[in-house]
């Protein structure tokens, strides 16, 4: 059973690997510009005049930000984009439901491609991050917290792909809910010095749980397992509202 899973998924993900085979250079300029441009602005700009942030140093406590952002810019976008495009524009998509294919394959197959991007995206960024400080701690539960948040934000991007009927629709979405999440959620700032009311309203994004989880991994701290578990249940929630869209054919 798991090994037919697994080789459906596979194979709804092949065209979008074949694709990333073929251009993985330019998708990976793509996928590291803005990242490289916040390490550069926020670490020796703005790092330059903050000597620490919640017990470490600014830039330390700044890079798993960026990273955490970038599961999120790294896999979204793409999926919605390219979902979207398959089931409208191209009409490819419904050649995949036709197919006696179960629904978690076809969902997972086609975030596959985007965990695949947010991975690489943050392996390279990591990597800078260790030559740029020596607060970081690379863990299995680095890798794990960074996997996570890959695949739930590939998973809301499939969603939004599916509940979408053009661009300007993705475009409202990002504007109204990436672009937030993007300065508000604790990537380059603690969230602590916000407004107590603005508190409660960024800790119903994900990308608060999600930078919460993998900067405390990277940094040492004690590592917020309910933090964890509320990730993995925005995760389980995306798929299930896919899986039903999916089974009720309102895509």
């Amino acid at each position: 059973m798991i090994l037919s899973f697994l080789d459906e998924t596979v194979r709804v993900s092949l065209q979008d690997l074949y694709y990333f085979k073929r251009n993985v250079l330019s998708i990976m300029v793509t996928i590291m510009v803005t990242p490289l441009l916040y390490y550069v602005s926020f670490c020796y700009g703005l790092g330059s005049h903050v000597s620490d942030m919640e017990g470490v140093s600014y830039v330390a406590f700044v890079i798993p930000g960026v990273i955490a952002l970038s599961t999120l810019t790294s896999c979204f976008t793409s999926i919605a984009n390219k979902v979207l495009s398959q089931r409208i524009y191209y009409t490819s998509f419904d050649e995949i439901v036709l197919c006696p294919i179960s629904p978690s394959a076809v969902i997972f197959g086609k975030a596959l491609i985007g965990f695949i991007r947010g991975m690489l995206g943050c392996a390279v960024l990591l990597a800078i991050g260790v030559a740029m400080t020596d607060g970081l701690h690379i863990s299995a539960l680095l890798v794990l917290a960074i996997a996570l948040s890959c695949m739930v934000y590939s998973l809301l991007g499939v969603l939004v792909g599916f509940m979408s009927n053009s661009l300007t629709t993705i475009i409202m979405f990002s504007t109204v809910i990436v672009v937030p999440m993007t300065f508000l959620c604790g990537t380059m700032f603690s969230v602590s010095s916000l407004p107590e009311g603005l508190q409660y309203a960024i800790a119903a994004l994900p990308l608060t749980y999600s930078t919460e989880c993998i900067r405390s991994a990277a940094l040492g701290w004690a590592f917020p397992l309910l933090s964890f578990l509320v990730v993995a249940a925005y995760g389980a929630a995306f798929f299930a509202i896919c899986y039903y869209m999916m089974a009720k054919g309102k895509i």
